[in-house]
């Protein structure tokens, strides 16, 4: 491979890095053509960038990316690798659990994702329940709402319970 396209594969994975900050490691050795184009739609459809590249490329993007973290998944870049950049954390490890049980690939090597690193893949459950920023905000929403849902519903009984007291009292009153 010439230098200028290895220079334009590595701009190219830098930009990627920098647009795309989580990212996950796998191996998809073994698995055949039609398998492959399987993994890629189910990548697509959940805008997940699979990227097949020589680790000696990857490992440059990390070194030159300062950041410690990242980095550390150096030591997993053997062998055949493929590159999941995503903008939703467990969109890719969801991916990875989907077609663990049919085709046993792609299998987790690593993965950098909300500026923690996770190497290997007894990792891939928890990674498969990370909540992602969105619905971390909905649960957060959810419980400022309950205390205020419970107030609302017990004044409401209350005002039911005092009106019904209220109507039976004047009833009584009249009956008189």
């Amino acid at each position: 491979m010439k230098k200028e396209v290895k220079s334009q594969i590595i701009d190219s994975l830098k930009a990627q890095f920098a647009e795309t900050p989580n990212f996950y490691v796998a191996s998809m050795e073994g698995l055949n053509s039609e398998d492959t184009s399987t993994v890629r739609r189910e990548c697509f459809k959940n805008g997940v960038k699979l990227v097949v590249v020589k680790n000696t490329l990857f490992k440059k993007v990390l070194a030159d990316s300062n950041n410690a973290e990242a980095q550390k998944l150096e030591t997993v870049l053997e062998g055949q690798s493929a590159i999941m950049f995503t903008t939703v954390p467990n969109a890719p490890a969801k991916i990875m659990k989907k077609f663990e049980t049919s085709f046993g690939k792609p299998q987790l090597k690593g993965a950098y994702v909300q500026e923690c690193v996770y190497i290997g893949s007894e990792n891939l459950d928890a990674l498969v329940n990370l909540k992602s920023h969105d619905e971390l905000i909905g649960d957060v929403i959810a419980m400022l709402q309950s205390p205020v849902r419970n107030v609302l519903s017990a004044l409401e009984s209350a005002g039911d319970k005092l009106g019904g007291i209220v109507k039976t009292l004047s009833e009584k009153e009249e009956n008189k």
